[in-house]
């Protein structure tokens, strides 16, 4: 039985800004993964607040939102068997420092903030992050 899930992947601003998303968008190739849709955009703070209100109670909530409206990024409906879990494990740890080696926080990630890359938690998550994106 297949397992073909979607997940988000968002190329955040500080990997924009150093031209990264190439490479990364070459890791997700190399690991598997069909790149279904994506799109440059900016977004206003307003937007970014509507994506993280899962996080509106904790105390990053209000640095996380400027910082995804702070520059363009990039979004990305990522295709796999088993999507979620595979995009979690090639991000690797929200810390780059504590991320595995090889993986794409391990390599680009600046700090627990600027980490470059976010991807969907859960099947469910990744539903409502698809259609936040790429609704209309």
């Amino acid at each position: 039985m297949s397992n073909l899930e979607q997940t988000l992947s968002i190329i955040k601003p500080d990997a924009v800004e150093r031209n990264l998303q190439e490479e990364i968008k070459n890791m997700f190739k190399k690991n598997g993964f069909n790149l279904i849709n994506e799109k440059k955009i900016h977004i206003l703070k307003s937007e970014a607040e509507q994506f993280y209100k899962v996080h509106e109670t904790k105390p990053f909530y209000n640095d996380l939102c400027e910082y995804l409206s702070s520059g363009p990024i990039i979004v990305i409906i990522l295709e796999k068997e088993n999507a979620v879990a595979e995009n979690r494990k090639i991000m690797g740890a929200t810390d780059p420092k504590n991320a595995d080696e090889g993986t794409i926080r391990n390599k680009y990630g600046i700090s627990i903030d600027k980490n470059s890359v976010h991807g969907s938690d859960s099947v469910e998550n990744a539903k409502k992050e698809i259609n936040f994106f790429f609704s209309n």
